[in-house]
């Protein structure tokens, strides 16, 4: 099924799930772009059911030129044309320090074959910003307007100097933006995503509006509230377990025999996210690399991972049972 919007044919439609914030790999001696293994973790994540997000925060989109966004999204679209994997979407971070610079990224994200944008709202004046929602709305709407994608709100107050959209706001958006489809809660607020969840339930909309939790350890919790995934950096580590934990987790508002088991895998992959977050971008990308062969390390001023915190992190048990899990429900032995 497709949709029109803003005037343009969306033949990728977003629908509930798993999506995976993709790293973007760097060549050791000059941090240009490894686009090998940019294009083997993309197929890897996206034949594992899990929906690619580029130039989010696990991608180090502050890192990246325009230029390379471009090249990224049109890598990844390329990549995933050619397994046949046509009808999966690309969701694109495009946020900017102005509503200026945001709205360009967006409409060239759009150009090199992004489906949907995924927007955070700018940290750099947050002492002005975070005591003035009308502002943030007024942001939000203005992007939603011009944009030729459909636009995710991002709240992330770890990234954006604090700035903390409330339920309401989140749920007047939702109602009076018709080009916003959804929004990414990183401030791991159960609560709030209920309430919006269940707000936005009830609006009469053309096309639906996600809510997604940005941290994978509460999807169980968050099915039974109504909530349509996550969009979560552990996606990269452990595409298929979590993927499995999603559909589990729907299936047991059917089936409560279900639930059981789905808990059981809320448990190990809560666990596992809670101690690899703590490692940020520099742990995945270690783990990456002792898993498949790639992920290397971050662009400066970002420091990598100690060999010692690596290997830490490797053999700590709940990056080991979650490997097991992996491993297990992916079909792979070794």
């Amino acid at each position: 099924m497709s949709a029109n919007v803003n005037g343009f044919h969306l033949h990728r439609p977003l629908k509930a799930g798993i999506f995976a914030p993709i790293p973007s790999f760097f060549l050791p001696d000059t941090e240009d772009l490894d686009l090998p293994a940019f294009e083997s973790h993309v197929l890897r994540v996206a034949s594992a059911g899990v929906g690619p997000l580029l130039a989010g925060s696990m991608g180090e989109a502050i890192h990246l030129s325009p230029q390379e966004r471009v090249i990224l999204i049109r890598t990844a679209r390329n990549v995933l044309d050619k397994a046949g994997l046509k009808d999966v979407p690309l969701v694109v971070g495009t946020g900017g320090a102005s509503t200026r610079e945001t709205i360009q990224l967006t409409t060239d994200a759009a150009n090199a074959g992004a489906d949907y944008a995924i927007v955070i709202t700018s940290g750099y004046f947050a002492g002005v910003l975070a005591n003035n929602p009308a502002a943030v709305k007024a942001f939000f709407t203005e992007v939603a307007e011009k944009s030729p994608i459909p636009v995710i709100i991002y709240n992330y107050p770890g990234a954006s100097g604090g700035i903390d959209l409330d339920s309401d706001l989140i749920s007047e958006l939702a109602a009076e933006c018709p080009n916003l489809c959804g929004v990414k809660l990183t401030c791991g607020n159960v609560g709030k995503l209920t309430r919006i969840a269940d707000t936005v339930s009830s609006y009469s909309r053309k096309n639906p509006f996600l809510v997604l939790g940005g941290f994978i350890d509460f999807m169980t919790p968050s099915a039974f509230a109504n909530g349509h995934g996550a969009i979560t950096g552990l996606g990269n580590v452990a595409p298929h377990a979590i993927r499995k934990l999603f559909d589990l987790s729907e299936a047991a508002k059917n089936d409560l025999s279900l639930l059981p088991e789905a808990q059981r895998l809320q448990g190990i992959i809560a666990r596992a996210d809670y101690t690899i977050a703590k490692t940020s971008i520099a742990g995945t990308k270690f783990l990456l690399e002792k898993l498949y062969g790639y992920g290397g390390t971050t662009r400066r001023p970002l420091p990598p991972i100690s060999a010692a915190a690596g290997e830490a992190l490797w053999a700590h048990p709940h990056t080991q049972a979650l490997v097991a899990l992996e491993r297990q429900v992916g079909g792979k032995t070794q």
